[in-house]
Parts: C-alpha cells; sequence; structure tokens
C-alpha cells in the first residue's frame, strides 16, 4: 500500500479550508495559518490522521468487520461507490434514510422486499394489471436505488467510512448513539470532535477525496489479503501461460522434426 505523501496533498489542494467567518472553533489544532480569508489545513495533521485511520481500519478488517461507506453529496457519489466496491465493502450514496442504522430491522425488511421484486418468475407478477405492474417496476427502481449498495449487508456495519462529517450529520449521530466507529473527512467548518478518526482535509476537491478513500480503501485490501492473492493468481496464470507457450513451442518442433524425417525416407526409398 502507497503511502499518501506531502506532495500529492498539496496537488490536490487538500490544504484549502473553508473562510475564515464559518470555521468551527474545536478545528483550531489542524489550522497552520489564515491566507486571504481562508483557512489553510496543516498537511502533516492530515497525513497523520490518515495513517492512524488506515491502521484502524486494518484492525477492523483483521477482524473480519465490515465497513460502510458514506457519502451522498455529489462530488463523492462516484469515488466512493467505485472504492468501495474496488475493496468489497457496503456504501450508500443515495440520500440516507432516516434509520438506517437505528432502525435496520425496517431497512432489511425493505431490501427483502426489493429482492423479492427482482426474483426472476416470481408469483407476485401473475394476475396483475398492466398498471400495477408498472407500479411494481417503479417500486423496484426506488427501492434498487436506495440500497443497491447494502443490498447484501445482513448485519450492522462495524465502521464507517465517511466523506463529508458535516454534511452525513444524520449517519454520525446514528453511528454515535450505536457506538459505531466513525472515520471522517473534516473541513475548517466542522467539529472533528463528533468522529472517533478525524482527517482534517478539503472536503470539497474530488480529487482529494480520491486520494483519501483510495488510500482507506487500500487498506481495507491490505488488511483482507485479497491484494496479494490476485497477484499470486496473476503469476500462476503466466506461469501457466508460459507452459503452455513452451509446450506449443516443443510439440512444433518435433513435429518438423518428423517432417524432416519423412521427407528424408521419402528421397532414399526414391533413390
Amino acid at each position: 500500500m502507497a503511502e499518501v505523501k506531502f506532495e500529492d496533498l498539496l496537488g490536490t489542494g487538500a490544504h484549502f479550508g473553508h473562510v475564515t467567518r464559518k470555521w468551527d472553533p474545536n478545528f483550531k489544532p489542524y489550522i497552520l495559518l489564515e491566507k486571504n480569508g481562508v483557512h489553510i489545513i496543516n498537511l502533516e495533521s492530515t497525513i497523520e490522521s490518515i495513517n492512524k485511520a488506515c491502521g484502524f481500519v486494518k484492525d477492523i478488517v483483521g477482524k473480519n468487520g465490515e465497513i460502510l461507506f458514506v457519502g451522498t453529496k455529489k462530488q463523492a457519489q462516484d469515488i466512493v461507490q467505485q472504492e468501495a466496491d474496488r475493496c468489497s465493502m457496503f456504501y450508500i450514496v443515495e440520500r440516507w434514510l432516516g434509520g438506517t442504522l437505528t432502525n435496520f430491522s425496517t431497512i432489511k425488511k425493505s431490501i427483502k422486499r426489493l429482492k423479492m421484486l427482482e426474483k426472476e418468475g416470481s408469483n407476485l407478477y401473475e394476475n396483475m394489471t398492466k398498471k400495477e405492474t408498472q407500479m411494481l417496476n417503479r417500486e423496484k427502481v426506488k427501492l434498487a436505488d436506495q440500497h443497491r449498495g447494502i443490498k447484501d449487508m445482513r448485519r450492522l456495519p462495524d465502521a464507517l467510512i465517511v466523506v463529508d462529517a458535516q454534511y452525513e450529520d444524520t449517519a454520525i449521530r446514528e453511528a454515535k448513539r450505536l457506538e459505531i466507529p466513525v472515520v471522517a473527512i473534516v473541513d475548517s467548518n466542522t467539529n472533528p470532535k463528533k468522529v472517533d478518526y478525524p482527517i482534517p482535509a478539503n472536503d470539497d476537491s474530488m480529487r482529494t477525496i480520491q486520494l483519501i478513500i483510495s488510500a482507506l480503501a487500500d487498506s481495507v485490501l491490505n488488511a483482507s489479503g485479497k491484494s496479494s492473492e490476485e497477484e499470486t493468481r496473476t503469476d500462476e496464470t503466466e506461469t501457466k501461460d508460459s507452459v503452455q507457450k513452451t509446450t506449443v513451442r516443443n510439440l512444433s518442433e518435433k513435429d518438423q522434426q518428423s517432417s524432416n524425417e519423412e521427407l528424408d525416407d521419402v528421397k532414399q526409398e526414391e533413390e
């Protein structure tokens, strides 16, 4: 897993906070200076926080824990879905439904309903009018959008990774009520004390979000051992290919040799 470097964060604009009038006083330890009415975040503390969060994620996944990625703001949706899929974890990128964690039993019923609607050859669609079928299809599409990242989540997650702690306040409050630890990107307008593992950075920059979420996803892969398994699988594939090529080459050489011997025999017979 490649570590996040100071130059990488600087290049993505991770050091730009909000305007000074929107700052949260609890964010003061992470502020380096003020420039042109904007707070500049200390990237050394950002790197330290990322390393700490990555270590926590490794511990969770190492104990067969499950992580829920949350990023419903427009800049984060595609990134969160892509990285969560890459490390085979759950995600929510559509609107956070109130009670997703605190009322998870109801959410499971909704997911069960979705799976029933998606089941091919279901008796549900028998003896229905065209209008009723259209209504069920609309319901299926709506539920699929809401639950597509948590459709296979059978229990509460062991941790949350959140892109914007201010924007996802409802999710964080639900996690806090259930004592689920939260890793979150926090900007200068957010109280970092409301999450367990704050990562001070610009939460409006897509490049910053990509860099940090990728590092956390890499930690998940590293802890689960999937990356090493993939490398082993690749090596085995390459070995098989080389063996097959060698075998084909040897066979072709033998065929050529045998054909030459046959030609020699024919020549001798003619003579």
